[in-house]
């Protein structure tokens, strides 16, 4: 598992010797622990704790402030880091919810100048439980991760006030937007697709064995979309650094879904007719509930059984096509063929004529006519011209983001024109577009180092997910299964896909401690199997439904309260 203490006293002894020494000296702090450390690194044995020199955490947290950090402690190549930051925040401050703790703030130098660095937080609790979770981030980063507040889907309490040290980053710039102009940087590119979390890793959890006298004796990682993601990227990458992950909706395929973008843009914006107004979006989601609701044997707004609802969709599609001479008319209930295509690309997804990293041919689409709505603020487009460059308001978030993909990533061209972009066949951009999936991507189905360390490994994910299709992260939990046998990936991974939820939104928003569970499997190994959740919908708020394991999905028994999910037994299709 993570590197954890010694229990001679003696390497300890070392070390508190050596800083005494130098305290004497007044040798200035910032200058004289990075060398101590290095120094008892060369003599002690690997793992061994740095012992604590005797002040409080509130006196070393204040002294952490202006520290350098050398370039040695990190595992990948930078210009070393710099604390930029360090203070108590008391307990009863203003808005905390998270007890006593240090707040670091700080940055890592790039190699390059130019570069933007990584900025990172660093949390460390008065009462620590001997646990670090690193919080990953979302869309194209660029916003300081805190790691200050409560988990997604589990908002009763942060893992800060439960004990847990935190810290999170930017992945190396500025920005979260669609543009995402860091594509045009080499080193910040490699640094958004995988290098920050080593870096902020490593200097993470030097500060944490500094602080406290002893590494954590378990590190996690949590996100979701590009932070689940980054929680693949760190198994794949660095599979000695964690003992537990949870990584939901990951945008694993992330070339894949930004062509898939691209591609759902063209045929919105450059086939005639091809525009689905939001009217119709809606018409088109009320359809398959329609149709599809029942099956799992509750009226309940939620489409459960996807699978069977599959079996209806050329009779959900049939009922959606205008009838000659009916297409095109404003504000009308049914769709031209037209707008049933740009649909199409959606369910299909987008199949390559030639492969991108580990051999990956394809984006599996979404579940387009199985209860997903596509309106909102992360649908499809809501204006019928597009912008340039197109933004996520009007145009949708899928054609933004991939437009911002091809201009500052692809072509690295501010001025290209993605509607014109040939996804199937790119000629001169292939080998970049190659290269950017292998950087960025978390397809490497090869997790036999993490498997083998006892690594865990929870993910949760919308059937109804409209921004990363839960098709494709399905497609990896399959691949896994044929590579390792169903055995073995019971053995380390959990796959709770849910029902009515979107990628963040929808008809059923669960609410359920992933956290408590991944830690109950990692120290006690008590694995976890159907999960509670509570629905924190506005609409609906407070009903529960069990989290299935995939492949199976919540159905109602035909009694009791159909808001319990006592209510619900857990069934394959």
């Amino acid at each position: 598992m993570s590197a954890r203490a010694g229990s001679s006293g003696a390497p300890r002894a070392f070390v508190s010797l050596c800083v005494s020494v130098l305290v004497a000296l007044r040798v200035p702090l910032h200058v004289r622990v990075w060398p101590v450390l290095l120094l008892a690194a060369d003599v002690v044995s690997a793992g061994a704790a740095v012992a604590a020199t005797g002040p409080t955490l509130a006196t070393q947290c204040t002294q952490f402030a202006g520290f350098t950090l050398p370039p040695g402690i990190i595992g990948l190549p930078t210009g070393g880091a710099r604390i930029d930051t360090a203070e108590m925040i008391a307990a009863t401050a203003r808005n905390n919810q998270n007890g006593d703790y240090c707040r670091i703030t700080g940055s890592i130098k790039p190699l390059k100048p130019g570069t933007p660095g990584i900025r990172f937080d660093v949390n460390l609790p008065r009462r620590w439980n001997g646990r670090a979770l690193q919080v990953g981030g979302g869309g194209y980063n660029g916003v300081v991760v805190s790691g200050t507040g409560v988990m997604p889907f589990w908002p009763n309490r942060a893992p800060l006030a439960q004990g847990y040290a935190t810290f999170g980053d930017d992945s190396g710039h500025v920005g979260n937007s669609a543009l995402a102009v860091f594509g045009l940087d080499d080193e910040a590119v490699v640094n958004f697709g995988y290098a920050h979390l080593k870096k902020t890793h490593d200097v993470a959890l030097a500060l944490i064995e500094h602080a406290y006298g002893r590494p954590p004796e378990h590190t996690y990682f949590a996100g979701g979309s590009t932070g689940g993601r980054e929680g693949y990227t760190v198994m794949q990458r660095f599979p000695d650094d964690y003992d537990g992950v949870i990584a939901n909706s990951p945008a694993l395929n992330f070339s894949g879904v930004r062509l898939l973008g691209v591609k759902v843009g063209q045929t919105e914006y450059a086939t005639p007719g091809g525009f689905v107004p939001p009217p119709l979006l809606e018409r088109v989601y009320q359809r398959t509930l329609e149709v599809c609701d029942r099956l799992d044997g509750a009226a309940d707004g939620i489409v459960s059984d996807v699978g069977a609802c599959r079996k209806h969709e050329a009779d959900v599609i049939d009922s959606l096509r205008c009838p000659p001479g009916k297409a095109g008319i404003a504000n009308d209930s049914c769709l031209s063929g037209a707008q049933l295509a740009t649909l199409d690309v959606l369910r299909d997804g987008l199949s390559l004529p030639w492969p991108l990293a580990w051999n990956v041919h394809r984006y599996r689409g979404y579940n387009v006519f199985q209860g997903t709505l596509f309106t909102g603020m992360l649908g499809l487009a809501h204006d019928d011209a597009h912008g340039t460059p197109p933004t996520i308001v009007a145009n949708g978030y899928l054609f933004s983001q991939g437009d911002g993909y091809a201009r500052y990533f692809i072509a690295r061209d501010p001025a290209f024109d993605s509607l014109k972009f040939d996804v199937l066949h790119p000629g001169r951009y292939q080998r970049q577009v190659v290269a950017l999936s292998r950087t960025i991507g978390a397809m490497n189905p090869d997790l036999s180092r993490y498997i083998a360390r006892g690594g865990k490994l929870i993910t949760l994910q919308g059937l109804a997910d409209e921004v990363i299709s839960p098709n494709q992260t399905i497609a990896y939990h399959d691949a896994l299964v044929d590579r390792f046998g169903s055995g073995t990936v019971d053995s380390f991974m959990r796959l709770y896909m849910v029902p009515g939820f979107q990628h963040g939104s929808g008809a059923f928003i669960p609410s359920t401690d992933l956290l408590g569970a991944l830690d109950n499997w990692v120290t006690h190994d008590v694995a976890p199997e159907t999960l509670t959740a509570t629905d924190i919908a506005a609409a609906t708020n407070g009903r529960s439904r069990p989290l299935c394991r995939y492949p199976m999905f919540p159905r109602y028994g035909g009694k009791g309260n159909v808001n319990l999910a006592s209510s619900f037994v857990c069934v394959g299709s």
